[in-house]
């Protein structure tokens, strides 16, 4: 399941995620996000990560296509989770991210409103 989070504003969108992501349901959020891009040309993204998730084979391509066709577009992204491998792959994306002009954190679920302070300035 994927749900905005109340903090989103204008360029900032927050989601949380959590459970099972099917392709149907990847390709909904992909649609907020290309208007979101419409609207704003640049967008700031937080991702909460919740529990066990578990990602369709199709919901993960179509994630990184978009991703890889939309690099230009994201300012900022913050993943939140207490996963120490999301925390070390953050950490080795980050400095090819910022080769692409994309800010990119990893922060502990304790450092919520941390994160959603770094992806509002």
């Amino acid at each position: 399941m994927i749900k905005k989070l109340l903090e989103s504003e204008g360029a900032i969108i927050g989601i949380e995620v959590s459970g099972t992501i099917d392709s149907e349901e990847e390709n909904l959020w992909i649609e907020i996000f290309d208007k979101l891009i419409e609207d704003h040309d640049r967008i700031n993204i937080l991702v909460l990560m919740n529990g066990k998730i578990n990602y369709g084979l199709g919901a993960v391509y179509d994630d990184l296509k978009w991703t890889l066709k939309n690099m230009q577009y994201i300012n900022k992204l913050a993943i939140v989770s207490e996963s120490n491998i999301l925390a070390w792959l953050v950490a080795a994306d980050s400095p090819f991210a910022k080769i692409v002009g994309i800010g990119e954190k990893h922060f502990e679920t304790s450092q919520l409103q941390d994160a959603w302070r770094w992806v509002k300035h």
